[in-house]
C-alpha cells in the first residue's frame, strides 16, 4: 500500500494525474512546534523542510507500519526569511508586498517510509521571482485568487491566477505544485512500489 500523508489537493492530483495507486492519511503533526525549536537551534531551512517531510510520514507509519509512505513539506524562504502560510487574507496581502520585486526560494522536500524508517529523502528548490505589480493589481488579485491566500504557502497557486504574479520561474515545476514527481516516481520503481 502507497500512502501520501498530506491533505494537499494539488499534491494529491500530481499523483492521480501520474496514475499512481495512494491513498491518503494526512498527518496531524505539529509543524509549529518543530520549526520554533528547529529555527532556536539555528537549523536551515532546508533541513527544516527535510525534517518535517520525514516526521508527517513516521506520524502516518505508526498506524500503518507495512505501508510505504510518501512525507513532503515545503517552505517559502524570501530575505533569508521562513515564511508560512498566511493565516487571513490580511496576512496573505503584507506577505505578497514583501515578495513583491524580489526572489523566493520553495524549498520543497520528500520523504520515502517503509518499516518505519526513511529510506529516502529529496529536495528540490525552485526560484521564483515576483514581478513589481502594482497596489491595484495586488487588490485585485486578493480579491480573486480565494483558497490560494491561505492554503499555499506563498498565496498563490502556480498553476491558477498566480501566475500572472511572476517575471521568472526556475526550477522544477512540479516541486513548485509541492511534488517533485520524476525523481518521486524513479525512486517508487526503484523500491517496487510502482511498475517500472
Amino acid at each position: 500500500m502507497l500512502i501520501l500523508a498530506s491533505k494537499s489537493a494539488s499534491r494529491q492530483k500530481l499523483l492521480q494525474s501520474a496514475e499512481v495507486d495512494f491513498e491518503v492519511r494526512p498527518s496531524q503533526l505539529d509543524e509549529a512546534s518543530i520549526k520554533l525549536d528547529m529555527l532556536g537551534r539555528s537549523c536551515t531551512h532546508m533541513e527544516i523542510a527535510e525534517t518535517l517531510a520525514i516526521q508527517k510520514a513516521m506520524l502516518v507509519a505508526e498506524c500503518f507500519p507495512a505501508a510505504t509512505i510518501i512525507g513532503a513539506d515545503q517552505v517559502l524562504e524570501c530575505d533569508g526569511e521562513l515564511f508560512d502560510k498566511a493565516k487571513t487574507k490580511d496576512e496573505a496581502a503584507e506577505h505578497l508586498r514583501f515578495f513583491r520585486g524580489k526572489p523566493h526560494y520553495l524549498i520543497t522536500s520528500l520523504a520515502i517510509i517503509q518499516n518505519r524508517k526513511a529510506v529516502w529523502t529529496h529536495t528540490s528548490i525552485p526560484k521564483l521571482t515576483m514581478r513589481g505589480f502594482s497596489d491595484d493589481f495586488l487588490s485585485n488579485y486578493l480579491e480573486n485568487a480565494g483558497a490560494a491566500l491561505t492554503s499555499s504557502v506563498g498565496a498563490y497557486f502556480l498553476e491558477d491566477i498566480g501566475i500572472k504574479l511572476f517575471s521568472k520561474i526556475e526550477g522544477d515545476y512540479h516541486a513548485i505544485l509541492g511534488l517533485p514527481m520524476v525523481p518521486l516516481l524513479e525512486k517508487l520503481r526503484e523500491l517496487n512500489v510502482i511498475d517500472e
